[in-house]
């Protein structure tokens, strides 16, 4: 299984025979070194999305090397822990959220895809995140804690690393999205050509700027109910892990077996760094 934790989640102390480890890839490094370990009986490998310092911003964030760097390790699974604004009254400040959509509307991200060389390859995307894991996570934050979870929600993918205008705010809301952050894109891309199941907790931190009656987001704020939120998310990936069977099948794992274009071929002469790990199986 394979961690990101987002603001505030930058280690798991519940984590059994911990390993520092450095993995180069073919995308650059990844945003820190990886942390392996087992919890509840299952290995995982986790890595704080913005650097143990957090000093890597939303727009820089070196998601292919993220992505690459979980996948040679083995991860199979992947849960993206990461905050959130509010856009809807009932989604509260506390509350915990495993989104079931996303919306782009990032302008200056890095690569989106593995695949921008030679080998042409076109995922399903029309639902983002995998089915069989947002169910299974949003069970074990019922029971693993009292925090409300709501077990749907479009996710906003704002570019950053600036919060939103009041008029962007209420845009937003006037088009049904849910909950505002600045992490899910391209990461949820990725993992879907990785072949992983991938599934985000989103962790409300405020109400953005378009609530009357309370103070506009500030990272201050987000920090300091990020940390309180982030109790009830461990106890949530603790739970999920005793729950889930980690070798468990899933359509994610073979998305690609109708998605690459190319000849199969033309593919082998073709290959750049990094494209075996996710293309070898079909050569």
């Amino acid at each position: 299984m394979g961690i990101i934790g987002g603001s505030g989640l930058y280690e798991l102390e519940d984590l059994i025979g911990v390993r520092e480890i450095s993995v180069p890839t073919p995308y650059g490094s990844p945003s820190d070194a990886l942390i392996t370990g087992t919890l509840a009986g299952v290995g995982v490998a986790f890595l704080p999305r913005h650097g143990r310092t957090h000093h890597i911003t939303p727009s820089r964030l070196p998601a292919r090397a993220n992505l690459y760097a979980l996948k040679s390790l083995g991860a199979r699974q992947v849960i993206s822990v990461s905050a959130v604004g509010s856009l809807r009254e009932d989604y509260r400040p506390g509350d915990l959220v495993v989104p079931d959509q996303i919306v782009d509307r990032t302008r200056s991200r890095g690569a989106a895809s593995f695949f921008d060389g030679d080998v042409v390859v076109h995922v399903p995307f029309g639902d983002p995140y995998c089915a069989r894991l947002r169910t299974r996570l949003a069970a074990a934050v019922r029971t693993a804690s009292t925090a409300r979870v709501h077990e749907r929600g479009t996710y906003c993918c704002m570019e950053g690393p600036q919060f939103s205008t009041r008029a962007e705010s209420e845009l937003y809301r006037s088009w049904g999205m849910d909950v505002i952050g600045m992490t899910a894109l391209p990461e949820a891309k990725l993992a879907r050509e990785a072949e992983l199941c991938y599934a985000g907790l989103s962790l409300v931190t405020d109400y953005d700027c378009w609530r009357d009656g309370y103070d506009d987001v500030s990272a201050h704020s987000v920090t300091q109910v990020m940390k309180q939120n982030s109790v009830a998310a461990k106890a949530a990936l603790v739970a999920l892990l005793e729950s889930l069977d980690p070798y468990e099948e899933c359509h994610c794992h073979g998305v690609l077996a109708d998605s690459v274009i190319t000849p199969a071929s033309e593919i082998r002469a073709r290959l750049r760094e990094g494209d075996e790990l996710l293309l070898s199986k079909y050569l």
